[in-house]
């Protein structure tokens, strides 16, 4: 049923020209190329509180997802069926194995935070964000390479994470004890995840000899999350206890150092760390450093 409703979309997609096609691969490449960066400009220089919960929100949403993917290592909807055609450069963006979305988590993480950050100040904003997470949802299907479970599991999981976030927050705000606890927990999270990606079987599926999909580059994503994770808490355990960053509140100069940060930030994660760092180390620890 799932790639009946995938060939129905494909054939909408040929029966307007293609029309759309760039339309919902720009809504895609935006969910996961641009809005990840929003948490650091937030953090940076607009609510620190509200910067720790998107980038909290975010790492830990792909931990899961990367895991999930990894222990269902469901094939992609055009591995599936030959008959599946995806629009566009978006197959080459669709890494990992296909269950649930990447794309739909991440934007749900970020859109999702928004709304429960603004859903009482600009509702406008709220519910912009609410259809952002749905048409990002939609257009990973309507490309071809998700299938709608892969969408609704992304979508759930990642709302799930929002939601105990939010309860968690509140219950422990200001207890630092607490924190140091839920750090040493996150790292123990992270060498277990990478010890159970490591060691567990995948599928082995060849054709006319050929590995159809190779397990060792669908762990790469995971590998690479893990390592920000895992970053994330070195980070925020160094800030709270050594740093104490407050927001320059007023300063001429905060718009153009939040520019500068965000310049360092895309100019390591798109170029310079896979030129060097996953260059030197491969896929898997060149990703997770």
């Amino acid at each position: 049923m799932d790639i009946q409703y995938l060939l129905w979309l494909q054939e909408l997609r040929n029966a307007t020209g293609g029309t759309f096609d760039e339309f919902f691969n720009a809504l895609s490449k935006i969910a996961v190329d641009v809005m990840p960066f929003l948490p650091f400009i937030i953090f940076w220089c607009v609510d620190k509180k509200w910067g720790y919960r998107f980038i909290y929100t975010f790492g830990i949403a792909n931990v899961v997802n990367g895991i999930l993917k990894l222990t269902v290592c469901a094939y992609r909807p055009w591995i599936r069926s030959d008959l599946i055609e995806p629009a566009g450069d978006s197959k080459t963006a669709a890494t990992g194995y296909s269950f649930p979305s990447g794309h739909t988590t991440e934007a749900t993480s970020v859109y999702g935070t928004t709304i429960a950050w603004q859903h009482k100040k600009r509702k406008w904003l709220a519910y912009a964000c609410g259809i952002l997470i749905a048409l990002t949802g939609f257009s990973r299907n309507f490309l071809g390479v998700h299938t709608p479970q892969d969408v609704v599991v992304g979508f759930g999981a990642t709302l799930i994470i929002i939601l105990i976030y939010g309860f968690v927050e509140k219950k422990i705000e200001g207890n630092e004890k607490t924190l140091d606890i839920l750090t040493i927990v996150g790292v123990i999270v992270v060498i277990v995840s990478l010890i159970y990606i490591s060691v567990k079987s995948y599928p082995m599926d060849y054709v006319d000899g050929e590995l159809l999909v190779n397990p060792k580059k669908m762990m790469n994503d995971t590998f690479k999350q893990c390592g920000a994770f895992f970053g994330l808490l070195l980070g925020s355990y160094i800030e709270r206890h050594y740093i104490h960053f407050e927001i320059p509140e007023g300063s001429k100069n905060l718009p153009i150092l939040g520019f500068i940060g965000f310049m360092i930030v895309f100019s390591w994660k798109e170029f310079l760390a896979p030129a060097t760092i996953v260059q030197a180390l491969g896929g898997h620890w060149g990703h997770f450093i």
